[in-house]
């Protein structure tokens, strides 16, 4: 690890930080400690999330619990039908007293930003979220506004079969780096939701695992894991089927691709692993790929994941 962790913060340490994390985050969402790793693999890859499942499996409650175990600010924005851009980035506002608008900032300007039911608006609204999510930054009336770091979108999608949604263009799709399920609970875990105590409790008395500051630093030592040649060979053999295979539409594009290594990057420091191993592009892969390859026949995939395991066993290791 480089010496930016030196100050302060060894590299064991910052590995019980994030077990830690996990930890507490798997009291809240219970049953779903890959999904809880994958989310967290997503924010030190500094990319953004999509989760599309039904309500109430616990997208919403995810979200606000990891903004708390890494004590950032967090807004909500509910995406309805009538939502409009002003009311994510903030709108202008004409001051009598001194003569002058002023810029009211809007719920993006938070650290977590959860964009609850995404595809229950407009594309004109969805598109706001763009500019922010790219390029951490917010521009109105012709001014450009930079975003708090860290910064990471959480959106929730519901399934496009649901009344009332709008599927997101693939342009936007392509600015989340992973797409995750929660899927229902394991009727085991399910009856300690029932007899435990409320989730809101709970996320109340969540405490912060990793500070911003702590978090910025791990991001940083993300793009140093080590990816030697032959793994390289490996994940650019997977860009390759999918723009040969017959079963999508287009294969991986370039950006596609990088967001691939760092995300297995991600993967492999959370787990200690002095390089990146075939593994880690297998474990982040699914969640990577699947909303990024539109399969022609789309009755032969059950979903994202089908897409992504569909890519793995075609693709040999080397």
């Amino acid at each position: 690890m480089s010496t930016a962790l030196a100050a302060g913060t060894t590299e064991h340490a910052l590995h019980a930080l994030i077990e830690t994390a996990v930890s507490g985050l798997n009291e809240i969402i219970l049953g779903k400690e890959t999904q809880v790793r994958l989310c967290l693999a997503c924010l030190l890859a500094r990319g953004h999330l999509l989760i599309e499942d039904i309500p109430g499996v616990g997208k919403t409650t995810l979200a606000h619990a990891l903004a708390r175990t890494l004590g950032l600010s967090y807004q909500r924005i509910q995406f309805t039908s009538d939502l409009l851009p002003a009311d994510i980035i903030g709108v202008s506002v004409f001051e009598a007293d001194t003569g002058q608008f002023r810029f009211h900032r809007g719920p993006v300007f938070a650290q977590l930003v959860l964009a609850d039911e995404v595809n229950r608006a407009t594309p004109k609204a969805q598109s706001a979220l763009l500019e922010a999510m790219e390029e951490h930054q917010v521009t109105a009336d012709g001014q450009t506004y930079p975003l708090t770091e860290p910064f990471f979108v959480i959106a929730t999608q519901n399934p496009v079969y649901q009344v009332g949604t709008f599927p997101l263009p693939e342009s936007q799709l392509d600015r989340f780096l992973m797409r995750i399920e929660l899927g229902y609970p394991a009727p085991a875990l399910e009856r300690q939701l029932l007899l435990g105590r409320d989730r809101r409790d709970l996320l109340a008395s969540l405490a912060a695992a990793i500070s911003p500051q702590q978090l910025l630093r791990l991001q940083a030592e993300v793009p140093n894991v080590h990816a030697s040649d032959a793994l390289l060979d490996y994940v650019q053999a997977v860009a390759r089927h999918t723009r040969q295979a017959q079963e999508f539409e287009v294969g991986l594009s370039p950006r596609a691709v990088i967001s691939l290594l760092r995300a297995a990057q991600a993967w492999a420091y959370m787990h200690g692993h002095g390089g990146v191993l075939p593994e880690d592009v297998q474990a982040v892969l699914p969640a990577v790929v699947g909303h990024r390859l539109a399969p022609r026949d789309s009755a032969r995939f059950r979903g994202a994941t089908d897409v992504g395991e569909f890519v793995l066993a075609a693709v040999p290791v080397p």
